[in-house]
């Protein structure tokens, strides 16, 4: 069978590195504050030149280079944001223009679960034949769309980008590659998450605005519900999954997570503390950590989940 084989994985992070003590010398918060709150310590905010397009660029020249593949290989790259450089041309036509290769190149929203529709997207293209060999990113500059005067949302947020790479290769029954992937939307919860700007209702960019308690209360059940689906799919019981990479919102959300699903917590990657909320850049940011350090090896069954905004969320089952 075809399978969509992880290659590589890459990141990038803004130079400036903002901690919990400089956000409290000019909110009404503290260090402790955020931390018992959001389990964050620190965020990168991106600075002058820094954007979703150079971070998703440089991101994906670091997967290319763990993959060992050039980029004039790529015939698809997948770019999943909320905020892009432009509202057109598309932000991922940039990052194939800057790589130097063909194929194919689109954006795609699904804000923090946008990782998981771009992996999603690119899967089922190389699987149907329509590409060999993708780029898929997550990248965000949310500091962009932060209201710096709400305590509630801007502490929670950083800026970064992921890449993988992901090659269609034959593989057996028992082979690696992703196993199953399962998304899911629901737009009648808009206003929990959104921002609250749009080119053609108010033609202005918007500033993020949160509901978070009723937020995580849909995202412990959503994300519970999705896991269970996919191990379903895939025909693999709980206890198999070697390490989860959630999307990196709030520890209380992963712990909240690890209970409903009966799973050790020290299966979770976490990296919230170090990043905050990056949007869909937090689960390749978090899955390369986690492979950087030795943790997640050949091999190994991961699962991939995230919610967001819309609300949309989704997980995927990755043969390592």
């Amino acid at each position: 069978m075809i399978r969509s084989v992880f290659r590589g994985v890459g990141t990038a992070l803004p130079r400036r590195v903002v901690s919990n003590d400089e956000l409290a010398q000019q909110l009404d918060t503290s260090d402790q504050w955020i931390r018992e709150r959001t389990g964050i310590t620190q965020r990168y905010i991106a600075g002058e030149g820094e954007t979703t397009g150079t971070l998703a660029t440089a991101a994906a020249r670091a997967a290319l280079a763990d993959a060992g593949i050039d980029a004039a290989e790529i015939d698809l790259i997948v770019l999943a944001t909320a905020t892009p450089d432009s509202t057109f041309p598309a932000t991922a036509t940039q990052v194939q223009h800057a790589l130097g290769c063909g194929g194919a190149a689109f954006d795609l929203a699904a804000v923090c679960s946008g990782f998981l529709y771009a992996l999603g997207t690119a899967d089922s293209m190389i699987r149907t034949g329509m590409a060999k060999t993708a780029l898929v990113i997550g990248a965000e500059t949310f500091s962009r769309i932060l209201d710096w005067e709400d305590r509630a949302t801007c502490v929670l947020f950083g800026d970064g980008a992921g890449a993988f790479v992901l090659q269609g290769q034959e593989v057996p029954a028992d082979g690696p590659g992703i196993l199953a992937t399962k998304l899911y939307a629901d737009g009648q919860h808009r206003d929990l998450l959104y921002v609250d700007g749009g080119v053609s209702t108010t033609g202005t960019i918007g500033k993020l605005r949160m509901k978070g308690r009723e937020v995580f209360r849909h995202a412990v059940v959503n994300l519970a519900e999705v896991l269970t689906e996919v191990l379903e799919m895939a025909g693999r019981p709980a206890e198999a999954i070697d390490w989860v990479v959630p999307h990196q919102a709030n520890f209380r959300i992963l712990e909240a997570t690890a209970r409903k699903l009966g799973l050790p917590q020290d299966r979770f990657v976490v990296t919230v503390d170090r990043h905050a909320n990056t949007s869909a850049a937090s689960v390749p940011l978090a899955f390369a950590v986690a492979r950087a350090d030795g943790r997640i090896k050949p091999g190994d069954l991961v699962m991939l989940e995230a919610m967001g905004g819309g609300f949309t969320w989704g997980a995927s089952l990755l043969q390592m």
